[in-house]
């Protein structure tokens, strides 16, 4: 086995204060990161009082510089994988170089933590004993739409990551394939301007109400047997 490590570290959604002990002592160790945006990780060595060599995987990056990180891996570097925030090779082509390693029967580890996906769905209100976790959808209204329409008989929550530009077309679709829904909007999670926003489809927020910025994570419930009403209006936290 090689003497090179990969460790998939889980970073902070939006507080700092949110990374481990672990997740602190694994970068501290680690020879190299490598990273979505040098300047976001910059900004937590900053705050760790760290300064590690940074490479950067994200989609622009090449299949030869994918290669390359690979070949250093296992050669010896020990590497820790993070991205601009939560965990690595979720909705991310780190999972690209994280196969890689673990056909090449290098050690991978992965530091748990923050994730804004479990943080939405406790947040959100909704039942959550079964969700699915869709990531990003198409990004015109027929592909959402049909990527919803196989849950339109389904029990189980659903969660989505979407642009806040294109969430409004989103919630349209979800509800020209999955009917009067209940639906909670989680804006900037764990940062400052945090707001969960619970309505039923197919009502849509303004500007006004839900800001068209930040990071947006989209919960939509279940179909449900005896479903328990909620207000007309949402409900702004």
């Amino acid at each position: 086995m090689s003497e090179g490590r990969l460790v998939l570290v889980t970073t902070p959604i939006g507080n700092l204060g949110d990374l481990t002990e672990r997740a602190r002592e694994v970068l501290a160790e680690a020879d190299w990161w490598i990273v979505e945006d040098t300047r976001v990780s910059g900004k937590l060595q900053t705050h760790l009082g760290c300064r590690k060599p940074m490479r950067v995987l994200n989609d622009h990056t090449s299949p030869a510089a994918v290669q390359g990180y690979f070949l250093e891996v296992r050669d010896g570097a020990r590497v820790a994988l993070l991205t601009d925030g939560g965990a690595p090779a979720v909705s991310d082509p780190g999972a690209l170089l994280t196969d890689k390693c673990r056909d090449a029967d290098i050690e991978v580890d992965a530091i748990p933590g923050p994730s804004a996906v479990t943080t939405a769905v406790t947040a959100s209100g909704f039942f959550g004993q079964r969700f699915v976790f869709l990531g990003f959808l198409g990004r015109k209204a027929g592909s959402m739409a049909s990527e919803l329409k196989p849950f339109a008989e389904s029990p189980l929550t659903i969660v989505l990551f979407e642009s806040p530009f294109r969430v409004a077309n989103l919630l349209a679709a979800a509800f020209s394939s999955l009917g009067p829904r209940r639906y909670a909007i989680c804006r900037e999670l764990t940062k400052l301007h945090q707001q969960v926003f619970r309505d039923r489809l197919p009502a849509v927020p303004d500007e006004t109400v839900v800001p068209r910025k930040g990071e947006f994570t989209i919960v939509i419930e279940g179909r449900r047997r005896g479903e328990i009403g909620m207000p007309e209006t949402g409900e702004d936290a």
